[in-house]
């Protein structure tokens, strides 16, 4: 639900006399205050929009938007201090309903209609894409984060070794290279054939992994078993599985949305693919325990990689939580087992608020991007810094292995999220070491 916190409007013509006098005792009233507690009506609000997918396919990216923007909200409720004034905050979220149309529609809306001074949007290629685009050709200032950079950068039509062609748009997080050292050090923890079956979707975030992490998969010593990129939405993998099985594959990878997923693990177990798989490690869908719960005994031992985790030892400069606090908040309030996007989601809206912290004018949206551009700072998920990034617009992140194991006696939920191995950020601390799909 959006907090509205915009002063109300006086309509001059509706006034009485006795209440004009009023109003213009209220308004002397609250500049005798010199501004220290008091906010025009609108010239002193910053709005700020917030897409992610909250429904749909996508839900389990957004699902726990709402707790982490109540957050943000309380946080902000004596304003923000940017420029040498207090502004009042108006974050406008909406959800895109796993649909990127609606995504691109949704960002021109907040930008047209509402005049937002900054765009935050978060989660997956159909998510972001869209919304930065449509930031990019209105000349505002976008932040993003949780999809592979380089979905996003190539994907938007930057080419390698040109300049970016990107003033208006940034984005943080992991990409194909810390992937590919989070793939090497987990799959290196048991022994394999080092035979990998992939199934890479035909979507952004897929067609990324295949021309980037596959060959370099391949150069590291694994043998990749491709039966070529399939369609969201597919529904019988018989195929697929007839050649992982015939190759041998011991390692299994994908980064498919969950129903994809779903109809393909337990159609593998039931011609038997399973058996034989060691490590079965899945992106995107993997993220989320509702997900892995609704596999029943397939779920458990499903490996996968965390973009954030409460055991990362940093805390939010928006709202000061540390990523404990923000797990058990989180379970309190909805009964729900906390999910990496917690973290996620807050590194965003903590990047985001230190972006306009450091605007020397928070509403002229060059000097926003440029404080953007320059921003190096720490959030509940770990440093984010544009000034050294692998290209222009991005600031590379940490992804950590990471597996789903049947949860300790007395636990409230079936499963917990364990970290196995932190390549990426040695400051996360490993808490068990991996164990077999079938061990």
């Amino acid at each position: 639900m959006t907090n509205n916190l915009i002063g109300t409007r006086i309509n001059p013509a509706s006034l009485t006399r006795r209440s004009f006098i009023a109003a213009t005792a209220a308004g002397s009233a609250a500049l005798a205050l010199g501004g220290r507690a008091a906010f025009a009506a609108d010239g002193d609000t910053l709005k700020v929009g917030f897409i992610s997918p909250r429904t749909g396919p996508l839900g389990g990216f957004g699902e726990t938007d709402g707790y982490v923007l109540e957050l943000a909200r309380k946080a902000l409720t004596a304003g923000l201090q940017a420029g040498g004034k207090t502004w009042k905050v108006e974050i406008l979220d909406r959800d895109t309903q796993s649909d990127p149309s609606r995504a691109g529609q949704l960002a021109k809306d907040l930008i047209n209609n509402q005049g937002i001074d900054l765009m935050l949007v978060v989660s997956t290629p159909e998510t972001i894409n869209p919304v930065a685009d449509a930031c990019e050709a209105a000349g505002v200032p976008c932040l993003s984060t949780v999809m592979p950079w380089e979905a996003w950068y190539f994907g938007r039509g930057a080419k390698p070794g040109a300049p970016s062609p990107f003033k208006w748009t940034y984005h943080f997080g992991f990409g194909v290279g810390e992937f590919l050292k989070t793939y090497i050090s987990q799959w290196n923890l048991i022994e394999t054939n080092k035979k990998v079956g992939v199934m890479y979707p035909n979507d952004a975030d897929g067609n990324a992994i295949r021309a980037n992490l596959a060959p370099a998969l391949s150069k590291a010593g694994f043998t990749i078993v491709d039966p070529g990129a399939y369609e969201t939405g597919t529904t019988d993998f018989s195929a697929q599985i007839a050649l992982f099985k015939q190759e041998g594959v011991e390692i299994f990878n994908s980064f498919p949305i969950p129903p994809d997923f779903a109809a393909f693990w337990r159609q593998a177990a039931q011609q038997g693919l399973t058996q034989q798989i060691k490590i079965c490690q899945v992106a995107k869908t993997g993220l989320f325990p509702s997900d892995i719960e609704s596999l029943g005994d397939l779920g458990v031992n499903i490996s996968s990689a965390a973009y954030w985790h409460k055991a990362f030892p940093y805390k939010s400069s928006l709202t000061g939580v540390s990523g404990t606090e923000l797990a058990d908040g989180y379970e309190a309030s909805s009964g729900k087992q906390w999910t990496q996007q917690l973290g996620a989601s807050l590194s965003l809206l903590d990047a985001g608020f230190d972006a306009l912290k450091a605007s020397t004018d928070v509403k002229r949206k060059e000097s926003v991007a440029k404080a953007i551009s320059t921003l190096k700072t720490t959030t509940i998920a770990g440093k984010v810094d544009f000034t050294s990034g692998p290209v222009a617009n991005v600031s590379p992140g940490p992804i950590i292995g990471t597996q789903w194991v049947k949860a300790q006696e007395g636990s409230k939920f079936a499963l917990d999220y364990v970290v196995t191995e932190n390549v990426t950020d040695p400051n996360v601390p490993v808490g068990i070491k991996l164990i077999p799909y079938n061990g």
